[in-house]
Order: C-alpha cells, then structure tokens, then sequence
C-alpha cells in the first residue's frame, strides 16, 4: 500500500488531520480508519492500525494531565486502572473474535453512533451536570466502566463523550480532573488494546508506524492552534465528516 504515493499520501493526511482532532476535541477514528479501509486494508485489521497509530496521542495526553488526574467517586486509581485494562483486553479480544466480513457490517453503525454521541455531547454533558448532586455505588460505578472500556478496547469511535459522560454521572464535577482521568482510561485500555492486537496479528505496522509518526505531529500543532478555531465551527466539521464517513461505509456495505 505504502509503495502508492495516493495510498501513503491519503495515510499521512488522515493521521495527521485524526491526531490534530484527538488533540482539541476527539473524533480522530472518524479519519482513521476510513481512510486504511479505502486503501484495501480488510476492516478489522485497519481498525486495530489505526488503533495503533493514535495511541501516542493518548499517552501524551495523559501526562500532560497528571497533575489533575484523580478518579471519580466510587473508583480507586488502583481499581480503574484494573478495570480499564480488563475491559480493553475483552473489547481487543472480541474485535479478534470477529471476522473481516461481520465487522465491516458494523462499522458503518458504529461510525453512525460515535457520531452521533460527538454531536450531541454537549448537551448530553449539559444534562449530566445538572443532575448532579449524588454518587454511584461502588458497584455501578466499576460496571459502567467496564462496559465503556470494552466499548473502547472494540472500537474507539466516541470514546471520549463516553468517558465524561460517564464520569459526570459518578459525581465527578472538576472538568480537570475528568479530562485527566479519562486520557489516562484511554491510554491504558488502548495500550493492552495494541498489545493484544500486535499478538492477535492484526496490525500491518508499516502502515501503523508511518501514520503514528503523521498524528504526533497533528496532535502537536492541532494543539497549538485549537484556540484559533471557534468550537462550533470544529464541531460542525468534526460531525459532517462524520456522517460523510458513515453513509460511504453504508453504500461500500
């Protein structure tokens, strides 16, 4: 693939464009994986590459919270580090569990729901704020979690609406913190996420490795420039990629 200039142009560009998306509001897997299907790479294996490719992302992010990490009302650090690896060990397993042909049947809903889920966060946030006011239990609060990381460990798609939704109905309420904690849930069930993707054999590293290098990159400048863009404007074109990613995956089906 990489021996076509489009391909590896079309790569290089996507990756860029997610790991700047990643760096200021999320929806990086919207380019992702897309663009690796649209090259010929079965659906499976482009979801765990591009799973891959953005993991630097995640890791840069968590440090550069690490101050204001703190978990949510219910969870220990030890028991939600616990859990988010568990949880994307069994979402990274299912993904493996699945073959090519029914996964690329999913993709485009779940395309379709992350974008979704990104387009209506902030009134779904919204909400979660006012209704705050009380604490999950122990147990719901590891139960919600471990679901939202099997999401994750699966598919990546809206892992961040998730996480802070999630986050906000557990009582947490320092948008700091709860930035904090969920870079630091996403680089851990995405790092035994790729550990297990790497041993299941499903990522063409070439691809992984040039697109990685593309989105360390993106994550760094779309930083830089984020308070440039006005929020609405990011969000529109976050959404309309979106829903043109998704309805291609549907005609593609």
């Amino acid at each position: 693939m990489l021996n076509d200039p489009f391909n590896l142009i079309l790569l290089l560009t996507a990756a860029f464009l997610a790991g700047a998306l990643n760096a200021v509001a999320g929806g990086g897997s919207f380019l992702t994986l897309p663009a690796l299907v649209f090259t010929g790479m079965p659906p499976v294996t482009a979801n765990a590459t591009g799973t891959v490719a953005l993991l630097p992302g995640y890791v840069s992010g968590a440090f550069g919270f690490r101050e204001d990490v703190e978990a949510p009302p219910g969870l220990s650090l030890r028991t939600l580090t616990a859990l988010s690896l568990i949880g994307g060990a069994i979402g990274a397993t299912l993904l493996l569990l699945t073959d090519n042909r029914t996964f690329g049947k999913i993709v485009p809903w779940l395309l379709l729901v992350a974008t979704i889920l990104f387009a209506v966060s902030p009134m779904l946030l919204s909400k979660v704020k006012q209704n705050q006011g009380g604490h999950a239990s122990a147990r719901k609060s590891a139960v919600g979690l471990l679901a939202v990381t099997i999401y994750g460990g699966y598919f990546n798609g809206g892992l961040g609406i998730l996480l802070l939704a999630l986050f906000g109905l557990l009582g947490q309420t320092n948008l700091n913190a709860m930035n904090g904690i969920k870079n630091v849930v996403s680089a851990l069930l995405t790092a035994i996420a790729v550990a297990i993707y790497a041993w299941g054999g499903v990522v063409t590293w070439p691809q992984a490795l040039v697109m990685m290098t593309a989105a360390t990159a993106g994550g760094y400048f779309g930083a830089r420039i984020a308070r440039r863009i006005p929020a609405p404007v990011l969000r529109a074109g976050i959404v309309s990629t979106g829903l043109i990613m998704t309805t291609l995956f549907f005609l593609r089906g």
